[in-house]
């Protein structure tokens, strides 16, 4: 794991979410991410793309049920990037409870 560090582009609140939800399980759907952050397709297009752009995101479609779904997952370089946040908001939340 790498040390910890502040990542500007997990940081923003719905990225977080989404960085959080994808870093415990290998894939989940679009619409259940939508759904659990409470944010329009809009939305979270934005925020997957910007953590796509950042290598953090891989995104895959592919038919099920008869219709186009779309899949989400952290990529190494992601799960390496949320694991190195969370280490440094875990140690700044340490020096204001100090």
């Amino acid at each position: 794991m790498r040390a910890p560090v502040f990542d500007a582009v997990i940081h923003a609140p719905g990225r977080l979410q989404i960085c959080a939800m994808l870093s415990a399980a290998d894939e989940v759907e679009f619409a259940t991410v939508r759904d659990a952050i409470a944010v329009s397709d809009s939305v979270l297009s934005k925020h997957v793309k910007q953590l796509e752009d950042a290598g953090y995101l891989k995104v895959r479609k592919a038919a099920a049920g008869g219709r186009q779904r779309t899949w989400l997952a952290l990529t190494p370089d992601g799960k390496t990037a949320f694991a190195a946040h969370v280490s440094e908001l875990t140690r700044l939340a340490g020096i204001v409870a100090s």
